[in-house]
This record gives C-alpha cells, structure tokens and sequence, in this order.
C-alpha cells in the first residue's frame, strides 16, 4: 500500500474496527491512537506541508464525539496527570529558553511583552461586554485571550528550528502573556470570591500561590544545578530534568500553587546556573516527545465547535479583537525595540495561536464550567469555540510566519 492510498483509506474505515477502537482498553486505545497520529502526521506533512501537531491534534478530533466518538472527553480526565506532565516538559523547556537579561537591555522590549498582553485581554473583554456578555463573564474569556499558547509554539519550533530575533521575541512574549494569564486568572477569582469572602484573605491567598511558585521553581532549579554536578553521563541529564518537572509539577498541584509559573522559574534559575552546562533536548528526549504526542491527541479530544452557528459573532470578537490588541502593542513599539515592519508581521501573526494552558494547568479536570462557577455558559462556550479554531490552526499561523514572512527557517529538518 502506497502512502497516497493509506491516506485515501483513512475515511473509509469498517465499522467493525471503530467498534473494536471504542471497546479495546483504555491504555490500548491510546497507544493505538498516537500509532495512527504518528504515521498520519508524517504523511500529511510530506505530502501537503502540514505541520505534525496539526496531524496529531486532527487524529483526536477524529477520534472525539465530533466525529468517530471512538473516545469521550471525560475519559481524559484518567489521563490528566500524563497530560500535566506532558505540559510541563514543554513549559520547562520554554523556561530554559528565554533570556530575562534582554528585558533589562532592551525596556521597549519588556514594555512591548506587557502590553500585547494586556490589550489583548482588555480588548476581548470590553468588546464582549459590548455584545452583552457580563463583565466577569467577559473578563474570563479576556484573561485566557492574553496567552499565546506555549506548547504549539515549541512543538511548532521543534519541527522547523528556526532561528533568529523573531523566534527569540515569540518565546520571551509566551512565556510572560502566559504568566499574566496565569496571574489574572487568580485576581479574577479574587473578585469572584469577594461576595462571599473576605477579601483580604482571599488576596493573602493568591499572594501565597505567586510567592510559593516562585520559591518552588526556584529550588528545583537549583536543586537540577546541584545534582548535575554530581552525575555523569550522556543519558543522565534528561532523566534528572523529567524527574524534576515531575516534582514541581505534583508538589505545586499538592500545596495549590501553579505549575506554569514554578516550571518556567526552575527552567529560568537552571538556565541561569548551569549557563552552557545545560543541555536541554527538544521535549526532554524521547520520552517527552512521546508524550507530546499524546498531549496533542488530548487537545484534538477536547476542541469544540458546540452551537457555533449561533455564537459566532462572539467567537469572531474574541479571534479579531485578541488579534488586533496584539498587533497594535507589536507595530507601536517595533521601531524603539529594534524591530522591522516585516518581523513585525511575523511576530503578530505567530502570536496568534490561543492558550487555554492557564486553565488547563489550574483544574482537577477537563470540564471548564467547574473551573468558573458563575460565568455565563454561552460566554464560555464561546470562548472555548475561539480556542478550538485558534489551537487547531495554530501550527500554520506560527509556521506561516517564521518560515515564509521572518524566513528565520530555511531549511527542512531531518525526518
């Protein structure tokens, strides 16, 4: 069988097969599903130029209730601590990627990775709010707007590996609009909780999340130092890295603090320390790139198109007014920061693919509506419809932008 028939075959799967997918056991049916994804992806990207992760995303959607119904959504939920820690690879990863120095040297800069964030998210929520969506309603979908999503950026680098002052500037602005994301979401429930708490306590507490990420992260980041210097060997390194992920993964989950900001701290204090000494593979190896096959059938799973027909006036206000607030931070801060009007371009266009990380990181499990009692489920599920389009597009918005516009990626990595 030829690769053009396999592809051809895909849609005309027997009935009896999807029967035996949904029945088999659950582990057996994800390893059967990232063996298809695997194959899938690589075929659509050698024959269409589509990237990996838009495979891999579109064989969850063809094995989620929108299509095949071969898996449903709550099924992920035994899967979620796999999916965390699959997330927390790529944010660690992210963390040892980016150069904090370069705020200092260069202000415009940091002034720049603020404020796209931050109109964005102002942006989404006022015009919500316009359109009649309440104001803590509107907030919510304006605070997961502010963040470009981390793990399709590095999956995304991972597959072209480009190089140069656009890719540098995407990673330090997804770290930080993640970061704001993250943060807000905590000064929202503040707000939220302020009727029926005290406020003072409930400010204590978000106080202690931030501080306590922190200091977390921090400590693993030393802690990797530490035992780098004591161990040797080639395969050492990513086993130490995956082990600490690990560990600030559940001991910020156990103690309520946020993985996000703890796994971005430890890969920023690792850098920082071990300078050259640390080598960092793409996805910590083997095994993180395993699970972020996995992490990608997860996403496709969970995308959502419910009742677009009837919210797409709210789903386009939040895709063009994320977009807008974006581009308007880039283009007024591109000259002092030293940047061009076609890396300009790039960069707005790269940051566009939306996040729901913040989110995803802070709940227990996959059903959003628990993670915001009291927002309005029309808002929400709009802003879950803006997602699914912004994360299953995302991999060709960030490879349009860095190959084609910025041309920072001229050559096709080895397959």
């Amino acid at each position: 069988m030829t690769d053009l028939t396999f592809l051809a075959s895909i849609a005309d799967l027997p009935a009896w097969m999807l029967e035996v997918l949904r029945l088999a056991d659950p582990v057996l049916g994800l390893a059967l599903l990232m063996v298809f994804a695997v194959v899938l992806a690589d075929l659509l990207h050698r024959y269409i130029r589509l990237p990996r992760p838009c495979g891999h995303m579109l064989v969850g959607v063809l094995a989620s209730p929108l299509v095949l119904r071969i898996l449903e959504r709550a099924e992920l939920d035994t899967w979620k601590p796999l999916i965390d820690l699959a997330i927390g690879v790529l944010v660690f990863e992210l963390g040892t990627r980016i150069r904090p120095r370069w705020l200092i040297d260069n202000p415009s800069l940091a002034v720049t990775c603020l404020l796209e964030g931050a109109l964005a998210g102002s942006a989404v929520t006022f015009l919500l709010n316009w359109l009649g969506v309440p104001m803590l309603s509107a907030a919510v979908a304006g605070i997961v707007a502010m963040s470009t999503s981390p793990v399709i950026t590095l999956a995304v680098l991972h597959d072209i590996r480009p190089r140069g002052q656009v890719t540098e500037r995407l990673l330090l602005m997804t770290a930080i609009n993640s970061v704001m994301a993250m943060l807000s979401l905590r000064v929202w429930r503040v707000f939220a909780a302020s009727a029926e708490h005290d406020l003072v306590s409930t400010g204590t507490g978000a106080l202690y999340v931030v501080a306590g990420s922190f200091l977390l992260g921090a400590v693993c980041g030393l802690l990797l130092d530490l035992l780098a210097r004591r161990v040797h060997g080639t395969g050492t390194m990513p086993v130490l890295q995956i082990a600490v992920v690990t560990i600030a993964s559940m001991l910020a989950v156990q103690w309520t603090l946020s993985p996000l900001l703890a796994l971005l701290v430890a890969g920023v204090v690792a850098r920082s320390r071990m300078r050259h000494g640390l080598t960092v593979e793409p996805q910590l190896g083997s095994a993180g790139a395993a699970l972020g096959v996995v992490l990608f059938i997860s996403l496709g799973l969970l995308l959502t198109l419910d009742h677009i027909g009837t919210l797409w006036p709210s789903v386009l206000a939040i895709i063009v007014a994320r977009a807008a607030g974006k581009a308007i931070a880039v283009l007024l801060l591109a000259k002092p920061s030293g940047l061009g009007w076609r890396q300009s371009g790039a960069l707005i266009l790269a940051l566009q693919p939306m996040s729901s990380l913040a989110v995803l990181l802070a709940a227990d499990t996959f059903i959003w509506a628990s993670q915001f009692p009291g927002v309005d489920k029309w808002a929400l599920q709009a802003l879950l419809a803006a997602t699914t389009l912004m994360q299953l597009t995302g991999p060709l918005w960030t490879t349009f932008a860095l190959k084609q516009i910025a041309r920072e990626s001229e050559t096709e990595p080895s397959i």
